[in-house]
């Protein structure tokens, strides 16, 4: 009531200040109107996707496209929608690292890794995904190229030099595989973009998910993008996080805050309200239109820092359920579904072992918080879902609690974010309402002053529609 009352008396007293002065002494204009911002045009199949992430070299025991289509039925039941295939051109040899060199070592924007097979093969890979209703984007590594990759001979010129003058790669990160290019050179500008239109117009691909982008300037972005949307609609995921990429270049951009923020709480190094600061500029910092990479597990985080497990341990099921239903674009990693429960070796062949865990039920969860996203409006992509507004409780450290809404469309999100049972009473009305329950379909009903009741790491998710 307060606030309503001081938003009143604010109106009162502006409306005064009008009052006292001559409407025909105003200008038509002031000069602090609202700028239009051009923004790029998400298309309408990122709507309500789900990204997935394939690694060809590990996502099957062949380690081919041939082998990964067969896999496609599957992906097709998961619910899945954008297929993210890691690189897929021939990787250098000089200065490699291990037996088969990283993905990220690339030797030939415009080739395909004869390991995982034939550009034929690619392109079946490809028009068969766009049969069973899925969408491919490659990844694009344009920071950097590997050391033998002949434009180092042709256009030495083309890359950035030490003190010394020698090549060099990526200053202080441990990428010794790769020599970075220079891109105040316009003949970079013009090697790599035209590749991204390549494999767009000669192989239908449906947009990239760019490696480091934050490294490579922002207007080559936003060149490449319209470039790429005079072909046909395309999805761009960059790998940085910053607002300006989303304005003319990127639909969605990493979300490294909140993955950060969800091992910390699952670690105890955090509670409830460790939340709070990601959300805030979620809502007031990022444009509306955004759409943020909520990730459980990448293939860098399952490398370096540990596997869902390590990382999660007894709240992984909540914080998996929060990156599918809170604010963001949520991302599978291959082998995520069949509870991988180990590192996956990045410089070699390590198939992933999908009957590792026969009585693992986390890839139901998948397909059940996938199909509740579908279900649910208010829970979409970017500009088209619903905000998430806080909902207080007597528990705020331990209760995450959240309402999102649109159209008629509600959904309550409750996630106790401690290793304690927690008992906590709602201090406001918002989540008052009818439900069907995530967990079993069940009617649940809140009405004023309800309580709350979870077991550690544990949530509910409700959802309703207006009639």
């Amino acid at each position: 009531m307060r606030k309503l009352i001081a938003g009143a008396a604010a109106l009162a007293l502006a409306g005064g200040a009008y009052a006292m002065s001559s409407v025909s002494d105003e200008p038509d204009t002031t000069g602090w109107e609202t700028r239009e911002t051009v923004t790029i045009e998400h298309p309408e199949w990122s709507r309500d996707a789900v990204l997935y992430q394939i690694n060809t070299r590990h996502f099957t025991e062949e380690g081919t496209f041939k082998a990964a289509q067969e896999e496609l039925p599957r992906l097709r039941e998961l619910g899945v929608d954008i297929l993210w295939l890691m690189p897929i051109h021939p990787i250098g040899e000089e200065n490699r690292k291990g037996t088969l060199g990283s993905p990220y070592s690339v030797l030939d924007y415009y080739g395909v890794n004869p390991e995982f097979g034939t550009e034929e093969e690619f392109r079946a890979f490809v028009d068969a995904a766009h049969v069973q209703g899925f969408k491919v984007i490659l990844d694009l590594v344009a920071n950097h190229t590997a050391w033998d990759h002949p434009l180092r001979s042709e256009h030495p010129d083309w890359y950035e030099k030490t003190w010394d003058g020698d090549f060099r790669p990526t200053p202080w990160w441990d990428w010794s595989d790769i020599i970075d290019l220079d891109w105040s050179k316009p003949g970079v500008r013009e090697h790599v973009g035209g590749a991204m239109e390549y494999w767009v117009r000669e192989f239908d691909i449906d947009g990239y998910r760019a490696d480091v982008a934050g490294y490579v300037p922002l207007d080559f972005w936003e060149t490449a993008r319209a470039r790429l949307d005079a072909i046909k609609p395309v999805f761009m995921l960059g790998e940085v996080q910053q607002t300006a990429f989303h304005h003319k270049a990127f639909d969605a951009t990493y979300a490294w805050d909140w993955h950060k923020t969800t091992k910390n709480v699952a670690q105890g190094k955090g509670n409830a309200t460790s939340f709070y600061g990601y959300y805030a500029e979620n809502e007031s910092l990022w444009p509306r239109s955004a759409m943020r990479m909520t990730y459980i597990e990448n293939h860098d985080s399952n490398a370096w820092e540990g596997t869902m497990e390590e990382n999660y341990g007894d709240a992984l099921q909540a914080m998996t359920a929060l990156s599918f239903t809170g604010e963001g674009l949520p991302l599978i990693h291959n082998g995520m579904e069949a509870c991988n429960a180990k590192r996956l070796e990045f410089f070699e062949r390590d198939p992933i072992d999908w009957q590792q865990d026969e009585s693992c039920k986390y890839g139901d969860l998948l397909a059940r918080l996938i199909a509740f996203r579908k279900a649910n409006p208010a829970l979409e992509n970017g500009q088209w879902g619903a905000v998430m507004h806080k909902v207080e409780s007597s528990a705020p450290e331990q209760l995450f609690a959240w309402v999102r809404q649109e159209d008629g469309n509600k959904v309550v999100g409750l996630f106790n974010m401690s290793d304690r049972p927690l008992v906590a009473n709602f201090s406001d009305d918002l989540p008052v309402g009818d439900y069907k329950d995530f967990a079993d379909g069940s009617a649940v009903t809140i009405e004023s002053g309800d309580s709350v009741e979870l077991p550690a790491w544990g949530y509910r998710l409700l959802s309703s529609t207006a009639q």
